[in-house]
């Protein structure tokens, strides 16, 4: 058996995520069932999985980085990233509001993990989440986040004593977020973000004593509650409301004729409400953020702007979507926009379901210009930022807004390939055909997009776009960080290197002399096709003169130019 932590570190938190994306994966089809607020759209559950999922892969990331091997990473390492990672895959309001409670409680356990640091850090959290929502509601997430750290005050020195004080709290909070909030009354259900919050707070308790808690309902007053109800021959408990149980009401808060798979509709939540759900990550100063929050506050409601430091989450709900953009461009750099439309049906919002397409394809890009030049290939694209590689639940997002049968997935990076095939897994047990083709760089992604025929066959389009991935050499240019051994000889810091298939082939001492040496290489071995896709910082200049060398060497060679935008490397280069 595994030694119990007398403190969370860095080896804590790195359990305490696992556990949690398990308890979130267990019951996220729950709790979007009992979603009826503030939208009826059944995706909280997956929401609050999703971004958990990728706080859990930034702190596995943190351990994988260690170089050491025989200690494990610094606790504020570990914290920051699990921080970080929410932030960045925060999914809808519950998940933005989970990632501002993960940031709350990682500023201060990354100064220690003990019993009243982690008192301070509940306290923290409830906090941050609640100046980061523009109206806040009791009935909430927040108030079962501000009842946890209430619980958890005190002078016990036992780190476990707090953490069940904070779980027992949170539970006895959700029971009473029916009574608090009517929408959830008159559902006869528990708020579902509060009942990820629980689930989260659960595997907190598990980790540090090793005993997963015993789930079901406690009273306002925290006692149990004691008459079950029987449903579908199975005895389930009902979550009280007011001290006593609500008939029909399962342990877990969903109704009982309620079908799990499905949102709960709520006809009296006051009427249709905006027609997009707008989401993006933002870079901006403090100051650019605060004019921001006033200006969406005007355009719509559900605002949540949750970071800090230069980076930032937001999430509203408007009818005007393109002004809730134009608005972040304002303030700074919006980017990984997602737009999701709301229809009005009987009073209360659904999201639109159009009868899916027979094929996509979703395709990972390493920048806003190839993201556009893919989408105009009608192809739905997932963006990867430098240092933030998207996770398997970013592919299964974009998978589902594919909207198709079938799908041919696209990485475009080596590194994603295990990404990629759980992602892809995950679709087919939803019913999607999904073929995933091994791109190792965008330029293949490119060829295979290019020959990409959605009127033939399945199997016939997916063995012509792997053939012409296949076919396609693919290199680029990286500047080196510090001295090292690479198999073209020693680089020092500051050398241009140009790898071919992955690895270093040529050391430069400049951007157009080392791409002109990896161009020579690679046309050596023949090619038609010349494909160059440009940096953001990098001249339309290079670019012609590149033309110019291939025109002059290879007659025979065509060359075209794409602007990938915001990319890691400053060139790729495709042979075909």
């Amino acid at each position: 058996m595994p030694q119990l932590p007398d403190d969370l570190d860095a080896v804590a938190v790195r359990t305490w995520c696992s556990l949690a994306l398990e308890a979130l994966g267990r019951e996220r089809a729950e709790i979007d069932a009992i979603n009826v607020y503030p939208i009826a759209d059944g995706d909280t559950g997956t929401n609050l999985y999703l971004t958990l999922e990728s706080a859990a892969a930034a702190v596995e990331a943190v351990f994988a980085a260690h170089e050491t091997g025989t200690t494990a990473p610094a606790t504020a390492d570990a914290v920051r990233a699990m921080a970080h990672g929410a932030l960045i895959g925060a999914r809808g309001n519950s998940g933005t509001i989970l990632a501002q409670l993960l940031r709350g409680m990682a500023g201060v356990l990354a100064d220690g993990g003990d019993a009243a640091h982690l008192r301070l850090a509940l306290t923290s959290a409830a906090d941050a989440a609640r100046q980061a929502v523009a109206h806040p509601v009791e009935g909430t997430v927040l108030t079962v986040a501000a009842e946890a750290a209430q619980a958890a005050r005190g002078e016990d020195p036992d780190l476990r004593t707090v953490v069940t004080a904070a779980y027992e709290g949170a539970r006895a909070a959700l029971a009473r977020t029916p009574e608090q909030l009517a929408v959830l009354g008159r559902a006869g259900v528990v708020d579902a973000g509060g009942r990820g919050l629980v689930a989260v707070l659960g595997a907190l308790v598990e980790t540090v004593t090793g005993q997963a808690p015993v789930r079901g309902p406690r009273t306002a007053s925290g006692n149990a509650a004691k008459a079950p109800v029987t449903v579908d021959g199975g005895s389930v408990v009902g979550l009280p409301v007011g001290g006593t149980p609500v008939e029909g009401v399962t342990e877990g808060g969903l109704p009982a004729s309620a079908p799990v798979e499905g949102p709960l509709d709520c006809p009296e939540d006051g009427g249709a409400g905006p027609a997009f759900e707008v989401i993006y990550l933002l870079e901006a100063r403090d100051e650019q953020v605060a004019r921001l929050r006033t200006r969406l506050d005007a355009l719509g409601d559900s605002l949540v702007v949750v970071g800090g430091d230069g980076l930032w989450h937001v999430h509203v709900h408007v009818d005007d979507a393109g002004a809730a953009v134009e608005a972040g461009v304002e303030a700074g750099r919006p980017y990984r926009i997602r737009i999701t439309h709301f229809a009005t049906e009987s009073g209360h919002d659904v999201r639109v379901q159009a009868e899916p397409a027979q094929r996509a394809v979703v395709v990972v890009v390493p920048g806003d210009g190839l993201a556009g030049l893919c989408t105009e290939a009608g192809a739905t694209t997932v963006i990867a930022r430098p240092g933030e590689p998207p996770a398997s639940g970013e592919l299964v997002d974009a998978i589902r807004r594919a909207h198709a049968r079938e799908v041919v997935l696209l990485p475009n990076d080596a590194a994603l390939r295990h990404t990629a095939a759980a992602a892809a897994e995950q679709a087919r047990t939803e019913g999607v055909r999904v073929a995933l083709i091994p791109t190792r760089a965008a330029v293949q992604g490119i060829a295979a997009l290019a020959v990409h025929e959605p009127d033939r066959g399945f199997d016939e389009d997916v063995v012509a776009m792997t053939a012409a991935a296949g076919a396609t050499r693919y290199a680029e240019l990286a500047v080196a960080e510090r001295q090292s051994w690479t198999m073209a000889g020693i680089c020092q810091a500051g050398d241009i290197l140009g790898l071919i298939d992955g690895d270093v082939a040529v050391i430069g001492a400049d951007v157009p002399g080392t791409a002109r040496t990896v161009l020579d290489r690679m046309l050596a071995a023949g090619g038609e096709l010349v494909t160059l896709v440009l940096g953001e910082d990098v001249p339309d200049t290079l670019a012609d003169a590149l033309e110019e060398h291939v025109r002059e060497g290879h007659l025979a060679v065509d060359t075209v130019v794409y602007r990938g935008g915001h990319q890691r490397a400053p060139l790729l280069i495709g042979v075909e």
